[in-house]
């Protein structure tokens, strides 16, 4: 029947959408494991730096927290 094979490809057509939505969203998934840890370290890091350098100016002009 016409319907029916309408049908069935309206529902391949959405299937085929949503697994390629999923591999894309694996994709994304994956680059932003890969950077945002990365990134979050390295600001702690900058920040920890930051604070470490105040404080030995501090110490340096005689000032107190």
């Amino acid at each position: 029947m016409v319907v029916d094979d309408q049908l069935t490809q309206a529902v391949n057509r959405v299937a085929d959408a949503i697994e390629e939505n999923t591999l894309l969203i694996a994709k994304i998934l994956a680059h932003y494991n890969s950077v945002v840890p990365p990134m979050k370290e390295n600001a702690d890091r900058a920040n920890k730096f930051g604070r470490d350098a105040e404080a030995e100016e501090m110490r340096a002009n005689g000032q107190h927290n």
